[in-house]
């Protein structure tokens, strides 16, 4: 694992994105994993580690979270700007043709690449996230994205951190204390806080929710996709999962009890679904 920064121009200006490079075989396909909202590319060393041994994998961290740089206008969070950053990673690696893991936001950045002409998407791997956002997990989310909050120790941190990402998933506690870790940073009065910019939560809080509806997007995709969803999300419902079977790329499903929003990918059996769905589709 190496750790890398690329310089990258954004709306107003150029700014720095970290990102983990995990080196695979010489000649091997490259995998790129994106997180979620909240999180960043760290989220994925388990996972990447493994497919590792069939791919090079890039993860990086999204402006304003872990080793990326924070935005001075909030409003330059968005969409745009994410697809910007991935365009010019890609660039960097010249690369053609990639694999994509997206988990929740990291799935919509993928969502709207797979379905662009010229997509160099070759397999799309969904981590709960679909084309239809719910109202209720857009509220739920802010509830606590961009809280203010800061915590004496790591320790306090992570017992906070176990309750708000309790969909997550049966942990361990090393796998809670290596997502703790990796998602926290320790500022120069010796607090602890989350190790993103709180000014990411501006969109989500600044309307009432609603509903947020890319079938559109999803009918554009030609991918093979594969979508894993918690059983108990309630960002990815059921129904929306199976129609996503019904249309567009038509892709396979995995529903994995026990889970809520979003699996961690961490668990045996997640890894090798998505290590299968690479190597054989």
């Amino acid at each position: 694992m190496d750790q890398h920064a690329l310089l990258c121009l954004g709306p107003h200006g150029f700014y720095r994105m970290g990102f983990v490079v995990w080196p695979g075989r010489v000649g091997g396909r490259t995998i790129v994993c994106v997180h979620g909202l909240t999180r960043n590319g760290r989220d994925f060393d388990v996972l990447a580690q493994t497919l590792s041994e069939d791919a090079t994998v890039l993860c990086p961290d999204m402006p304003g979270r872990g080793a990326s740089d924070r935005f001075d206008l909030a409003e330059d969070y968005s969409y745009p700007t994410y697809l910007g950053a991935v365009a010019q990673l890609l660039t960097r690696y010249d690369l053609a043709e990639i694999d994509w893991v997206g988990t929740s936001m990291g799935g919509i950045v993928g969502m709207f690449l797979a379905a662009m002409p010229g997509t160099p998407i070759r397999r799309l791997v969904l981590n709960d996230v679909g084309p239809l956002i719910t109202a209720a997990s857009l509220k739920r989310l802010s509830e606590y994205v961009g809280a203010d909050v800061a915590f004496p120790d790591l320790a306090a941190l992570e017992a906070n951190f176990r309750r708000i990402a309790a969909p997550f998933g049966p942990l361990s506690d090393g796998e809670w204390h290596r997502l703790a870790a990796t998602s926290s940073r320790r500022r120069p009065d010796g607090l602890y806080v989350y190790d993103y910019d709180p000014r990411i939560a501006n969109a989500v809080r600044q309307t009432e929710p609603k509903d947020v509806d890319l079938w559109a997007i999803w009918d554009a995709i030609k991918a093979p996709t594969l979508v894993m969803r918690g059983a108990d999300s309630d960002l990815l419902r059921h129904e929306d999962a199976v129609a996503m079977t019904e249309r567009g790329p038509k892709a396979r499903l995995v529903e994995l009890p026990g889970i809520g929003h979003a699996p961690a990918l961490m668990a045996a059996e997640q890894i090798a679904l998505i290590r299968d769905f690479f190597r054989h589709g």
